[in-house]
């Protein structure tokens, strides 16, 4: 420890605990941890435009590996950037510890250049935020940090002025032993029985399924068995249970499709499974069970009939034994039937006459992108139609990754997530599904790409809209204004920075462009022209909305298609017994 700072002494127990790599924009307060990490083995410094995009980065690799991620910003505008990607790190339950670097500690209170309230600005997007003002408090504080990131899967903050980090370190670094697998809770007995019971009882049950479902795939499989029941996901929870899925019924939600909102509506048991799915309003408020690891989730979205507190995978363990196999599959294969129906209605949008209609069906390009990506590819989703493209046409497998910011919602982390995603997982596909909004937002990592040189593919839908703000007010009744924005070249800016790109009008040049540019070994742009008057509805509005959409459009309104799921729905009707 002799003539160890604080900041080096920080770095060492980073290393420690697996750390790698640090994201962020050098600056004069965190000068001696950038320097700390310049004479470090193991871990670097990665440099990008803007520290919001080092939050969503560290996000993505956090979610991507389940392992602690870092990030950082100065005093001040530093830290105040950071604050977009660490709500939506914090929100989407990913371990991210952010240093935040503060002023000289004895300007603290002056008004400074530069002063903020570090500790005062993170305390809602994080779940502990906590100021080292003496060297006394490391490395115990900052393992408290670390520990509580991993333990309730959320953002740590660390605040640390640029002078403290400066100072001489004086309690000895040692180890600690980071806790990394957490536990499972197991249900209570009498939640499991009575959860038996109400499937038991119940004629018509249905599964909805989040992000929680996971690693319980197997176990829903063979409750969707017993109980006859189809299952409807969520968006997060589509990645985790639409594969290998015979019960699918597609996703509810305002990306939704399919028959899952009828057969949330028409059963008689709702089982919500690992999902804090936020619009209530596709709800049926009636006839529910929850299960959740998070008993402070319980019953905040619905009425419920029953909630169980314990991990999914273990409650369906416990109660499948209990649970009666249900000779009446009507519902089941109803909703089937229903399912593939609805597809078969919104499939056609997107096929027909797609090599002559220009501006390109977004639609279509997305389903071309989903066939030909790897089968383990990572994608990263911009907020926005980018959103409704990746639901509807990316296609599950159990190896694909997909991460957006779905629950903060916000715009431009599509391509900062794929940076992240790239440094954790360098020898995988990684695709940024941007909009043209978001790209725009945050464009400048496009230089963070090029200075790693970064394999990321960013396929750019570039209607020069905000499309899913011009769907919102039509809904609403209003008329768009400052949705539409002049045309941008996207591959002539790529190309500007050293990045190949291609810029494809025409339909008939998709299919060659993406091979191209996914076969690439580097980073590639393409810049898809895609069609603007391309929206999505969701599968139940108001009569309200739909009023207010009729008075203030003129335009096309494509429902969308679903790409490769009508096949999987078809071939689940074959399965279905004739009367």
């Amino acid at each position: 420890m002799r003539n160890q700072t604080v900041a080096q002494q920080m770095v060492d127990v980073l290393r420690q605990a697996g750390v790698e790599r640090i994201y962020g924009v050098v600056g004069d307060s965190l000068n001696s941890v950038v320097d700390a990490v310049r004479r470090t083995d193991g871990i670097e410094w990665v440099h990008v435009r803007n520290e919001e995009a080092a939050a969503f980065a560290a996000a993505a690799e956090a979610q991507l590996t389940g392992r602690l991620a870092v990030c950082a910003g100065s005093c001040g505008p530093g830290n105040t950037h950071l604050i977009q990607g660490l709500y939506d790190a914090h929100r989407s339950g990913a371990p991210v510890l952010a240093i935040a670097s503060h002023i000289p500690s004895h300007q603290i209170g002056t008004g400074f250049f530069q002063e903020t309230h570090p500790e005062r600005l993170f305390t809602d997007c994080s779940d502990y935020c906590e100021m080292i003002s003496t060297p006394g408090q490391m490395p115990r504080v900052l393992r408290i940090a670390m520990q509580r990131a991993l333990g309730n899967s959320g953002v740590s903050v660390l605040v640390i002025p640029g002078d403290v980090a400066h100072d001489k370190a004086v309690n000895p670094t040692g180890a600690g032993h980071l806790v990394t697998e957490r536990g499972r809770v197991v249900a209570p007995a009498s939640q499991v029985r009575e959860l038996a019971d109400k499937i038991n009882t119940a004629r018509k049950v249905m599964l909805f399924c989040g992000a929680g479902v996971r690693d319980a795939h197997a176990e829903v499989m063979a409750l969707a068995e017993s109980a006859a029941a189809p299952v409807g996901h969520s968006l997060r929870g589509k990645e985790w249970i639409q594969f290998d899925n015979p019960f699918d019924i597609g996703m509810s939600g305002l990306l939704g499709y399919g028959a899952c909102f009828d057969a949330m509506h028409e059963a008689d048991l709702v089982v919500l499974l690992g999902t804090d799915f936020p619009y209530n309003d596709f709800l049926p408020q009636a006839r529910s069970v929850q299960i959740d690891h998070d008993a402070g989730r319980l019953g905040r979205r619905t009425v419920l009939e029953l909630g169980v507190h314990g991990d999914v995978r273990e409650t369906l363990r416990a109660v499948l034994p209990l649970v009666e196999a249900k000779k009446d599959r009507a519902f089941l294969h109803r909703m089937l039937r229903r399912h593939a129906r609805s597809l078969e209605a919104v499939v056609s949008p997107y096929t027909h006459d797609v090599e002559r209609h220009t501006p390109i069906h977004p639609e279509y390009a997305a389903s071309v992108l989903d066939e030909f990506a790897a089968d383990d590819a990572v994608f990263t989703v911009d907020t926005g139609m980018s959103n409704v493209w990746a639901a509807r046409y990316l296609t599950p497998n159990g190896r694909r990754r997909v991460i957006g910011s779905f629950v903060h919602g916000t715009m431009a982390n599509a391509l900062p997530h794929a940076i992240g995603a790239q440094f954790a997982a360098p020898g995988r596909q990684v695709i940024s599904m941007s909009g043209d909004g978001g790209l725009g937002m945050l464009m400048g990592e496009l230089l963070t790409v090029k200075l790693h040189d970064l394999p990321v593919k960013t396929i750019v839908f570039n209607n020069s809209s905000l499309g899913m703000v011009k769907l919102e007010m039509l809904v609403e009744g209003l008329p768009e204004h400052e949705t539409d924005h002049e045309p941008v070249d996207f591959a002539a800016v790529a190309r500007s920075v050293g990045i190949e790109s291609v810029r494809i009008e025409q339909p008939g040049d998709v299919a060659e462009g993406l091979k191209r540019a996914l076969a690439h070994d580097g980073p590639f742009l393409v810049d898809l022209v895609t069609d603007p008057n391309a929206l999505s509805i969701p599968p139940h509005i108001s009569a309200a909305q739909i009023k207010g959409f009729a008075f203030a459009a003129g335009r096309t309104v494509l429902d969308g298609g679903v790409g490769r799921m009508l096949d999987l729905a078809r071939a689940n009707l074959r399965n279905i017994p004739r009367p």
